[in-house]
């Protein structure tokens, strides 16, 4: 049986969120539910992996909430187009004190998906925020490691530097009237020097296989450089992380490296899932690996979010 989407409206301090919150299929309004909160790639929207995840959640009998994150999608907050990590992290926050607020839901079940970016993102919350109960990563990015240090996780962190220096100089032109300057997430025009993951980024966020008018490919240059660069969603992760984690990515993904960076942080319960022959991007709408992600990751919250969601009624 199908689950049912509701779109909603949160509160995120002074931001308003936009989400859609989905359901089981036998949903009960008076029922008691563990819930999901689903956190989007840098550059994505809610309607694309988070909130197919979302939905594939529901299928299994949580609650779950896909939603777009603060300046970005159809959420509130300017300048549009940042991408902020700290902000970012908040978000997740908001999202489960929208949870918590919801009668049907058990303030006590609450966990966290992220993918790529989301996944560092939802890492970085779930380590500063103890109501979250367990934590899914697919596809894990340490989106300020993965700046800095290339796909591949091969670069100094000093590589950095030169476009650190590119952003100050844009600020300081954009303090003197020029035009705000804006980045690509993904490649418009890959090259035979462009990361086989990258490619396929392009195939997922410009063709029709999944854009949406919303995940435009853009960010902010100066403001959004300057707080990704200095970000590490890992930092401290050995000593604050205390939740059961899942970590799925796949074997042929140039991203891996976060991932097993992570399982080896890690000091409390933890499961890493390595699929053969995945890439990145396989892990966002491609029915296999989706549908992979998701049979680890429902038995997982139901046993670490206190219990069977699909027997809630």
């Amino acid at each position: 049986m199908e689950s049912s989407v509701e779109a909603i409206t949160f509160p995120n301090g002074p931001i308003t969120m936009a989400g859609n919150l989905c359901l089981p299929a036998d949903f009960d309004p008076k029922g008691s539910y563990a819930a999901i909160v689903t956190v989007h790639p840098g550059g994505g929207v809610k309607e694309q992996t988070a909130g197919l995840y979302a939905e594939k959640l529901a299928e299994q009998g949580f609650v779950a909430l896909a939603f777009d994150a603060s300046y970005q999608g159809d959420s509130g907050g300017e300048p549009h187009f940042l991408e902020d990590p700290y902000a970012r992290v908040e978000d997740v926050r908001a999202a489960v004190d929208h949870l918590q607020s919801l009668d049907y839901v058990d303030a006590e079940r609450i966990g966290v998906l992220g993918v790529c970016a989301g996944g560092g993102y939802a890492v970085n919350a779930a380590m500063t925020d103890y109501r979250i109960k367990a934590l899914t990563t697919v596809s894990a990015v340490n989106i300020g490691s993965g700046y800095r240090k290339g796909w591949y996780g091969a670069d100094p962190d000093a590589a950095a530097v030169p476009t650190l220096q590119a952003a100050a100089r844009q600020r300081t032109a954009e303090a003197e009237g020029a035009d705000t300057a804006y980045i690509p997430y993904v490649p418009v025009e890959p090259d035979e020097n462009t990361p086989r993951d990258m490619v396929e980024a392009r195939d997922y966020y410009l063709t029709p296989r999944a854009q949406h008018p919303n995940a435009q490919n853009k960010k902010i240059f100066t403001r959004s450089i300057s707080r990704i660069f200095t970000f590490d969603a890992f930092h401290l992760a050995e000593d604050l992380l205390t939740q059961p984690v899942l970590m799925v990515a796949g074997s042929d993904a140039g991203s891996l490296w976060h991932t097993t960076e992570l399982h080896a942080k890690v000091r409390g319960p933890k499961k890493l899932v390595i699929v053969d022959g995945g890439t990145h991007m396989d892990f966002y709408d491609v029915p296999k690996y989706v549908d992979r992600a998701v049979e680890e990751a429902a038995p997982f919250f139901r046993e670490h979010l206190a219990g069977s969601a699909a027997d809630e009624s």
